[in-house]
């Protein structure tokens, strides 16, 4: 069965629609295969409210210029599209994207001589769900291990959302893999933990995050009604330029395929589970080591998800040089609301910082 699977159906409410609970996660993980790029996937049809997007073929694997292939690292085997050569530059998705979130990033850096991977994370995507492994050190490791399997010592790692909180974790367990680090819309885990114990509004804003620690009742809500709870969330998450049709259909696609919603969900469940426990408090002190690749931290001024004065003071936990950048008017999605004002910061930041 190839890794790009094909949408759970759309379902008609939250109360009647199948879960995608732990025991759909487990036995999910499946084989992968190399790919060259065709749109030979699962065809998603059915109308996620999006006009003529969703008369098209949809796959994870989209056409385009890049590469689409598989390969395995930390346990697991994890779906990777990549273009151009040069220094390698890692980029990885938040929540609720996949890989495609970066399309705009991947030609961009390809065509300024970086070899460019976005990655799917576990779970999502075109990526194993496994029953377990979604605490952020062991993500983390998963992003350590693609940059290695990708037989490369050394990447930029530029994440969004929670995949900008994995690379900050990246870059304390593993420095000696990451040259620069990128985090977009995401504050520093130690930031983001004392706010969610100290900060109303910061808790506020992560009501999506409260509601996730419920079993079972979350997993079908997001893929009710052909994932329209997502498409809300896109939509109420960014500034004035909203994200295009096409976009929004592709994200509310790859929720639908079996056990994302489970797997997706799971690292913010342990983010406020493991508050109180052992492991968590042992992560947040270990996370109190300076880190040492250059950072470029990028943050919309009207991102109503990670507020920014939440992500603002990540600088005291680098000890390299750090670039704070408040984007105005820009929303929760940076790389997808202002792509050539993002890519431009991007471009900078990694040419600095070449060896």
């Amino acid at each position: 069965m190839p890794l790009d699977q094909k949408p759970a159906p759309a379902q008609p409410s939250a109360a009647s629609g199948p879960d995608s609970g732990p025991e759909a996660a487990e036995g999910a993980t499946v084989p992968g295969r190399s790919d060259d790029g065709a749109d030979s996937g699962a065809r998603g049809g059915a109308d996620g409210g999006t006009g003529g997007a969703a008369t098209e073929a949809w796959s994870i694997r989209q056409p385009g210029p890049w590469r689409h292939r598989d390969l395995a690292a930390n346990g697991a085997r994890f779906h990777i599209t990549e273009l151009g050569s040069g220094p390698l530059v890692l980029l990885v998705h938040g929540w609720p994207e996949y890989w495609w979130a970066w399309r705009h990033q991947l030609t961009a850096l390809a065509s300024a001589g970086y070899r460019a991977v976005a990655l799917d994370l576990r779970g999502i995507g075109g990526s194993d769900r496994t029953p377990r492994g979604y605490d952020p050190g062991n993500l983390a490791l998963d992003i350590t291990g693609v940059i290695r399997s990708l037989g490369e010592q050394r990447a930029h790692l530029v994440g969004h959302a929670s995949g900008g909180t994995l690379a900050w974790v990246a870059a304390v367990m593993r420095p000696s893999v990451i040259q620069s680090l990128t985090a977009v819309s995401a504050a520093h885990p130690r930031d983001l933990r004392r706010a969610l114990l100290t900060d109303r509004k910061q808790i506020a804003a992560f009501d999506h995050v409260l509601g996730f620690q419920r079993p079972w009742i979350p997993e079908r809500r997001l893929v009710a009604d052909d994932a329209a709870l997502v498409g809300r969330y896109l939509d109420e998450w960014t500034g004035p330029t909203k994200l295009d049709e096409a976009a929004v259909h592709a994200y509310r696609q790859a929720i639908q395929i079996p056990s994302t919603a489970h797997c997706s969900i799971e690292p913010y469940r342990w983010l406020l589970r493991s508050m109180a426990r052992p492991d968590g408090i042992q992560f947040a002190r270990r996370m109190k080591k300076p880190i040492t690749a250059p950072t470029l931290h990028v943050q919309g001024a009207a991102d109503p998800v990670l507020l920014s004065h939440t992500a603002l003071g990540g600088g005291e936990y680098v000890a390299a040089p750090y670039r704070w950048r408040l984007l105005p008017g820009v929303g929760h999605f940076p790389h997808e609301e202002a792509p050539e004002e993002f890519t431009a910061e991007l471009l900078d930041w990694v040419g600095r910082h070449k060896e």
